[in-house]
């Protein structure tokens, strides 16, 4: 619950917005259960021949005006909704970079640059995802599925009963994959992240592997941790492309048993040739639904573990914070000194040796460059080429590069 309180400061910010968002979508999902009672009109209508032309037009009229007005408040949902989660992901990724700039060189060194643009493009597009269509999906589970069955329930009960016999096997098929698949694109950021890693650093070096003529050693590794990054990709391959086949193999199973059933019922005339139909057209509105009670779990659930990733880096505080009440200082008297002092790349004393130790260091007031500051150093650090050297009680000097 700490994480989610991350984006309440967005959401609060756009609840108008998301208020008109899911208005729009609600009315987009009713309009969509007029339609089969209308093409049952139709359908009761010419089958007993007792429909006249400006009737069928008059049907086709109100399908052309539903239509619209679903494409309208589509459209304003989708702004609404989906702009909101682009809101969201822009808050947290100027949070993220500006809390970034304020750690300590040592959270660099442990933490490797091709991670923190894994955190700052797929855990903030995750949290986006969440705010956004599973916001979407979870609506369309409760009030699309809810109306369709009703529809249905209205129609015949028995053959909804029948028919809703697959439909939790969509549901528990779409948890499972979603897990597998979130498990499977995890380890697909992760090599994404090795990868971006290794060729920014080939990159960045290039001029030192063209010096030492490393050129195929470099080519080597990043044509190593591609295949691995192709490997992975081709494992998420493999789940996607058996789930939706068997969704599909779910879906036309319900399709076979309204076939069956509801052709016996409308021959033996307990229901409409229009309520079969229609009874169809409800079917393949709840197939949605149906998917989304379980792919929305697994959304919400990667949302809220990216958020817990960035909120730990959130939490992360450098190892030197200026006081809330510290004031810039204007002017100032004395002199600065380091006695003695060394400095280690790793804060916790383990691990490579201090770059630098035993250094002693004077900065006197008073001394001048050209212009106005100037400093006169007792202990002079000079680094050079042969490493770094201490002159000891070197005289004044004005320093003419700052």
């Amino acid at each position: 619950m700490k994480s989610i309180a991350l984006i309440k400061p967005y959401l609060r910010e756009n609840r108008l917005k998301i208020a008109i968002g899911l208005l729009s979508l609600i009315v987009v999902d009713v309009l969509q259960l007029f339609i089969p009672r209308i093409i049952k009109w139709s359908v009761d209508g010419l089958t007993a021949f007792q429909i006249e032309t400006g009737q069928l037009l008059l049907y086709a009229v109100y399908m052309a005006v539903i239509a619209i007005l679903i494409g309208v408040f589509r459209y304003v949902w989708r702004l609404c909704l989906l702009g909101t989660s682009r809101r969201v992901e822009e808050g947290l990724r100027n949070c993220l970079f500006a809390h970034i700039q304020t750690l300590s060189a040592s959270f660099f060194d442990r933490t490797q640059t091709g991670d923190l643009m894994a955190h700052a493009t797929n855990d903030i597009q995750q949290v986006r995802m969440a705010t956004g269509m599973g916001l979407v999906a979870l609506n369309d589970a409760i009030v699309l599925g809810a109306a369709a069955i009703g529809f249905m329930l209205y129609i015949n009960v028995t053959l909804t009963l029948f028919v809703l016999i697959p439909m939790p096997l969509i549901t528990i098929s779409t948890k499972f994959f979603s897990k597998q698949m979130h498990q499977r694109y995890q380890s697909v950021q992760a090599t994404f992240s090795d990868l971006t890693e290794v060729i920014r650093e080939r990159f960045s070096g290039i001029r030192i592997i063209k010096a030492h003529n490393h050129k195929e050693k470099a080519a080597k590794r990043v044509d190593v941790v591609s295949k691995e990054y192709v490997k992975e990709n081709l494992g998420l391959v493999k789940i996607v492309g058996s789930f939706f086949p068997l969704i599909l193999l779910f879906t036309n199973l319900s399709l076979a048993i309204v076939l069956y059933l509801g052709g016996r019922q409308t021959i033996a005339q307990t229901i409409t040739p229009g309520d079969f139909v229609a009874f169809i057209s409800y079917l393949g509105l709840l197939t949605w639904p149906m998917m989304a009670l379980g792919w929305v779990t697994n959304l919400i659930q990667r949302g809220r573990a990216s958020l817990d990733r960035l909120n730990r880096i959130l939490e992360t505080r450098p190892d030197i914070k200026d006081d809330k009440h510290a004031k810039p200082l204007r002017r100032f008297e004395g002199r600065i000194v380091f006695e003695n002092v060394g400095f280690s790349y790793n804060s916790n004393g383990n691990g490579s040796p201090p770059a630098l130790s035993g250094i002693t260091l004077t900065v006197e007031p008073g001394i001048y460059l050209p212009g106005e500051f100037g400093v006169r150093i007792e202990d002079l650090v000079i680094v050079g080429e042969h490493g770094i050297e201490i002159l000891t009680n070197t005289p004044k000097m004005p320093l003419v590069d700052a």
